[in-house]
């Protein structure tokens, strides 16, 4: 279901972010509004979504759709990106969506779980949400990359990407495995124009006075810093792709 917030007409295209809530996936897609361009917005809760779509509207004055999808279901991204390309060609995807999503899609640490309280069907559904789901999303915007000669995918990465850490054995796998599909397509469509990046947000997203992995707020924040969503939007721009 897609549920459009009316601005002004972009000239710059479409911008997709899939896995928004309401710290590094709204940020990003406020971003990608005040630059110009028009944004489809999507994570779980349409209700939520549609209320930030009209928020991020009225602030950049921009055209703001909000897709309810659930990236664990290749049916489900098939059908919001449907709606997606309805709106016009996708000039740039942000996959953000990560599991389990803590408070919001893609954006919260979630707590440690002990590997021998881990189900398989969460096991699986982390998979499928950290990487199928990126798979899903990409296959369905490459195309018309392709056929333009260009384009620009940004898979959001975290410290999980690089290293493994106890009690997070099924995001690291994730996080593992998304960063292998963001190698490999940067190799393969590289020539044809689209620009495939991955980034790595190697510290916790949030207030300075979070907590990161269950260890002290000093370790936290010595190990591996606290990372302000405000000021990471701008370097999702900065990715782009010349046209």
């Amino acid at each position: 279901m897609l549920r459009s917030v009316s601005g002004s007409t972009s000239s710059r295209g479409i911008a997709a972010v899939v896995g928004v809530g309401p710290r590094l996936g709204s940020a990003v897609a406020r971003k990608f509004a005040s630059e110009g361009y028009t944004v489809a917005i999507l994570s779980r809760d349409l209700d939520k979504l549609s209320q930030l779509a009209e928020e991020i509207a009225q602030e950049a004055k921009a055209q703001v759709f909000a897709l309810r999808v659930d990236c664990a279901d290749a049916r489900s991204v098939r059908e919001a990106f449907e709606g997606v390309l309805s709106l016009g060609p996708v000039e740039v995807l942000v996959y953000n969506a990560c599991e389990p999503p803590g408070e919001d899609d893609g954006d919260a640490a979630s707590r440690p779980v002990p590997f021998l309280s881990i189900s398989p069907d969460a096991f699986h559904r982390t998979i499928a949400v950290s990487a199928a789901g990126a798979f899903h999303c990409a296959q369905q915007v490459i195309p018309g990359m392709v056929d333009r000669g260009r384009g620009t995918i940004i898979f959001t990465g975290s410290s999980a990407s690089v290293t493994g850490f106890a009690g997070y054995s099924d995001l690291s796998c994730g996080k593992f495995a998304l960063r292998g599909l963001s190698q490999s397509l940067a190799k393969e469509f590289q020539p044809a124009g689209v620009h495939v990046a991955h980034m790595i947000i190697d510290g916790v997203i949030g207030e300075r006075s979070c907590v990161y992995m269950g260890f002290p707020p000093i370790l936290s924040m010595v190990s591996f810093g606290v990372v302000l969503h405000k000021y990471i939007q701008h370097s999702f721009i900065h990715l782009i792709c010349p046209t």
